[in-house]
């Protein structure tokens, strides 16, 4: 990672080509180098930050002040950053009943900035947690005495971990965890509090701002779907045409130990909802014997979405993998331990992520934890099924390219589509759906579940979500569809998403044919739609017209009036 001086070279570089995101900085102390990285920084994550920092240790007047210059800037995210040392500060001036107390104090006084920011305005908050000060009054008694530092300290940053899982739109930047990486020294340094009333080390400014841009990008749907791994001397130690299944190294002696203990970070990776995919130069049938003989084996075939081996060239691989996937190559990451394959696959591949993994297999997870691939904002049950989605995903494939005709084919798939309401139910796979779909949507409108319930609250919009299934399998929750009251006859299609493992079977035309029905049953004669240009939504940019909508200024209009319905062989199971 680039220090703060390098870093700092970016600020001159151009942003304008990067999606503009407003971020608001409070800090109880100087603050001014902490904003410079992260929008430095930003630039690594082809962002275009736009910072509003407050003056020093104005925190509670700029959230509880309704006109306030916070509120008038109208961050989407607001970073909170109080620190440890002035904590400490604090606990000094209290009493023994006061310092029990300490922690729960804080919590409150949290609790109520978040709430008075909820009420002004609807914007996400990345709080600072806190980084480890041992005041040694008490030394190691200090962990069983309540009304120490370190127990109070300790358990508010457990308690915030409690209070974040209440609201959808708090995220946590763990400094504490990044402390325990880089040692005290490197967090926090004397010479530069006592001067400047400075908290945390220029040295440490990169890694902090490096965390926060992981929960931001999180936040605008900028995530991890997929790991792409190697098999010989990365999943295990030796080359198994070579070796042989008996000599290859893994289990818990050893170098073996190493290769073990990435399968189970793989594994977790995979149960979590990140799809695992294979991509080896290797003999398919002698690759995939391992998985099946070998008894030290925690990977099974049955985890991997794709399970690529042959001897052609890896980019190539990685391409088929993406078309299968349907996904964009910047959410994909390719391990391998071999420096030529990584080299080609960088060059051939720009948007990839590729990581220079270590030479020692030791080395390998420390390093992989380090870069903090996987940040997410959410987690639903659709995720833990995901790598089943895409292994039936194949079947269908399979069983398409067999048919000369579409039709026949989409008719054999026996499609069923469920259509509901938004509901506390389904809540959170909407909410995820929203802050990660980016091809096919056409606003391109983030949500958290905060935002969602407040729409439901709301008598202006009416909402709609889509399941499919067929025989081949469930593909869960696929589509969301927000209309907003626009007039009397006219309903505004706010927001339309949909994943893309279902385009092509025809979901597009049965989502128009029920939004129409809807409409003529609310004796509505236009729905009225928006295309809003994004980097990656390029797939949609005709979709209105494809759809028989007319274009007039930047909207586009559907007349009711004399609608025909859209053919396709999706059955409805509406709720």
């Amino acid at each position: 990672m680039k220090d703060f001086f390098q870093l700092k070279k970016n600020l001159k570089k151009d942003y304008s080509k990067f999606n503009k995101i407003k971020l608001a900085i409070l800090g109880d102390s100087a603050t001014q180098f902490l904003s410079q990285s992260i929008r430095a920084m930003a630039f690594e994550y082809k962002l275009n930050i736009e910072i509003f920092e407050s003056d020093f240790n104005q925190i509670q007047s700029e959230i509880i002040d309704n006109n306030s210059e916070l509120y008038k800037f109208s961050p989407e995210i607001i970073i909170i950053f109080q620190s440890s040392h002035k904590l400490l500060q604090k606990y000094n001036k209290l009493n023994i009943s006061q310092q029990i107390t300490l922690a729960q104090e804080e919590l409150d006084e949290i609790q109520n900035l978040n709430n008075n920011i909820n009420e002004n305005i609807n914007a996400k908050i990345i709080y600072y947690n806190y980084n480890e000060i041992n005041d040694y009054v008490y030394g190691n008694y200090a962990n069983k005495i309540e009304n120490s530092f370190i127990f109070q300290l300790r358990k508010l940053n457990y308690n915030l971990m409690i209070f974040a899982t209440k609201y959808t739109n708090f995220y946590i930047c763990d400094i504490s965890s990044i402390q325990n990486i880089t040692g005290r020294g490197a967090l926090f340094q004397n010479t530069i509090y006592i001067n400047a009333d400075m908290h945390l080390s220029i040295d440490v400014l990169p890694e902090i701002a490096s965390n926060t841009l992981d929960i931001i990008s999180a936040i605008n749907g900028k995530i991890k779907k997929c790991i792409i791994v190697d098999l010989d001397n990365t999943m295990w130690g030796g080359v198994i045409g070579d070796d042989g299944i008996e000599n290859i190294q893994i289990g818990s002696l050893g170098i073996g130990k190493a290769f073990t203990e990435f399968q189970y970070w793989l594994k977790k990776l995979k149960n979590r909802g990140i799809i695992l995919a294979v991509c080896s130069k290797n003999t398919k049938s002698v690759a995939k014997e391992v998985f099946i003989k070998h008894p030290e084996m925690v990977l099974k075939l049955d985890d991997f979405a794709i399970f690529v081996a042959n001897w052609e060239n890896k980019a190539d691989n990685i391409k088929h993998i993406q078309q299968v996937l349907n996904i964009s190559f910047d959410s994909m990451v390719f391990i391998d331990d071999n420096p030529f394959e990584r080299n080609l696959v960088r060059d051939k591949i720009k948007d990839i992520c590729v990581p220079e993994l270590p030479e020692d297999p030791a080395e390998y997870l420390d390093y992989l934890y380090s870069l903090n691939l996987f940040d997410t904002i959410s987690i639903s049950d659709d995720d833990i099924k995901r790598t089943e989605f895409y292994q039936v995903e194949n079947k269908r494939k399979i069983v398409e390219s067999s048919y000369s005709n579409i039709d026949d084919y989409l008719k054999k798939l026996e499609m069923i589509a469920t259509v509901e309401e938004f509901n506390t139910f389904n809540t959170p796979r909407i909410a995820q759906l929203s802050q990660r779909s980016n091809q096919f949507n056409l606003r391109t409108i983030r949500y958290t579940e905060n935002d969602i319930k407040k729409i439901l609250e709301s008598d202006k919009y009416y909402t709609f979500s889509f399941k499919l299934k067929d025989k081949f399998g469930d593909n869960g929750l696929i589509s969301v569809v927000i209309l907003k009251k626009d007039n009397n006859k006219t309903l505004f299609i706010d927001t339309w998403f949909m994943s893309c493992r279902v385009l092509k079977r025809g979901m597009e035309s049965f989502v128009l044919n029920t939004l129409v029905n809807f409409a003529l049953d609310k004796d509505v004669s236009f729905l009225k739609g928006e295309y809003i240009e994004t980097k990656k939504n390029d797939l949609v940019k005709l979709h209105y017209k494809n759809l028989g909508f007319t274009q007039k200024d930047k909207y586009w209009y559907l007349s009711l009036n004399d609608y025909k319905t859209k053919k396709c062989y999706i059955n409805n199971n509406t709720l």
